[in-house]
């Protein structure tokens, strides 16, 4: 049912090329920040993608490479024999935030697109009453946007992409900003619009970071890694729509996707923790999370090996909670994944059990033998004189890795893992790290 980096091929017409694409944003006159590099993969007609990965693995990114809004610094989207470089009819994107004009009436709002196109009036009119009923909207045509849900909101969305008729539909996160119920109820009518061909579309390609989306919705799942994002495992499924999620095909499914999101890159076969350098970009988070994951693993519960999905399902986590939890154990050594599970190691075992100033001791020794930053942060201050040195100074080394905002991210997070382990302090006010309260 389920292949992992899969080379697969489908007998339908290949619809887009996505060719060695490469995309760098500029952080500095002399640095670039890689986004996405080396990116390959083909759309078929006739499925249902999906682009899974946690936040900032460059996802978002693809799909307007895709849509012809960004141009890729290297490599080419080729779409119908032809290069994409700019927006192409043929390809309509659905974005997140609903971007309705609060002006302008639903049926006003579907229309904006055909009338850019300069479609007459009668036909645009038409087209557009199509469009509001196939999602559902009938009804609707003379509300104005702040007479809407979130869901129906979105929908006028989706309206406004189906009218102008494409074969591709992109889709970047449409259903994260909405209510559980909503979204699923959204989603379902999708997979209804796609089974019932009531619009020309060939393909849906749909960027999320739920996993369980992914496995509602599609036929192929490209999974990204991350810094830069490339794809790292790829799943083709074969379960018919609509998908129960009760089933056990489908949990089987999940544990699949599970395990193709936790496996190592291909550098890291055979390893069990994570091995990072001083340009790492650690996960931002807190001491009480990971201490609450441990504790939960090492409950009679699971007894120190928990099940990814379930783990997922009862302490409610997504992937952009859960898997950055996750990164920071096996960066720590106190936890590793094998196989969708996530497993305490020995030393993860010693920390749930131990009393808070014993904790505090190994995540201290772990901070300074496994995260390269804390250490430089510390041997710095054990140099100097003084024992002091301002954040500034770290900040842009770090600029030699990441953008501004990202560089004071990390500092953040190793001045907040310093300061639980007593290694250094720091003074928010005067941005000075110091030795002055460790011993």
């Amino acid at each position: 049912m389920i292949f992992l980096e899969s080379k697969m091929k489908t007998e339908n017409k290949k619809l887009i090329e996505v060719k060695n694409i490469k995309k760098c944003f500029r952080k500095s006159k002399t640095q670039d920040l890689l986004v996405l590099d080396q990116v390959n993969f083909d759309i078929h007609e006739g499925e249902i993608i999906a682009l899974l990965g946690k936040t900032g693995s460059g996802k978002s990114t693809l799909l307007r490479i895709l849509a012809g809004l960004v141009q890729p610094n290297e490599g080419e989207i080729v779409y119908k024999g032809q290069a994409i470089l700019k927006p192409v009819p043929g390809l309509a994107m659905v974005f997140q935030d609903f971007a309705l004009l609060p002006w302008l009436t639903v049926l006003e709002n579907v229309e904006l697109g055909l009338e850019a196109q300069g479609i007459a009036r009668d036909e645009r009119r038409q087209r557009a009453l199509k469009a509001i009923d196939i999602v559902g909207l009938d009804g609707f045509e003379s509300a104005y946007p702040k007479e809407l849900s979130g869901g129906m909101s979105q929908r006028v969305g989706i309206a406004r992409a189906l009218v102008i008729e494409p074969a591709v539909l992109l889709m970047d996160e449409p259903f994260s900003a909405l209510d559980v119920l909503t979204a699923d109820n959204l989603r379902s009518d999708l997979i209804d619009i796609w089974k019932e061909k009531k619009t020309k579309l060939k393909s849906i390609i749909i960027v999320t970071h739920n996993i369980e989306e992914a496995a509602l919705l599609a036929d192929r799942i490209l999974i990204f890694s991350y810094n830069p994002g490339t794809v790292k495992a790829e799943i083709n499924i074969d379960l018919p729509h609509p998908r129960d999620k009760e089933t056990k095909k489908f949990s089987t499914l999940v544990d699949e996707i599970y395990t193709g999101m936790t496996s190592p890159s291909q550098e890291r076969v055979g390893v069990r923790y994570r091995s990072i350098g001083l340009g790492y970009r650690l996960p931002d988070v807190e001491i009480s999370e990971m201490m609450g994951f441990v504790e939960t693993l090492a409950s009679s519960d699971y007894q120190s090996k928990g099940d990814l999905p379930q783990l997922a399902e009862e302490l409610h986590l997504d992937v952009d909670d859960m898997f950055p939890i996750i990164e920071a154990l096996e960066i720590f050594r106190f936890a590793y994944v094998s196989e969708g599970d996530v497993i305490l190691s020995p030393v993860g075992k010693q920390l749930a059990d131990a009393d808070i100033l014993t904790r505090k001791k190994i995540f201290a020794a772990h901070l300074i033998n496994y995260v390269p930053l804390a250490r430089y942060i510390r041997r710095v201050l054990d140099e100097r004189p003084s024992h002091e040195a301002s954040e500034d100074r770290f900040l842009r080394e770090l600029e030699d890795y990441f953008s501004e905002e990202a560089a004071e991210k990390v500092l953040e997070v190793v001045i907040d893992w310093g300061r639980y382990a007593e290694i250094f302090a720091y003074d928010y006010d005067s941005g000075i790290l110091s030795l002055e309260n460790p011993e």
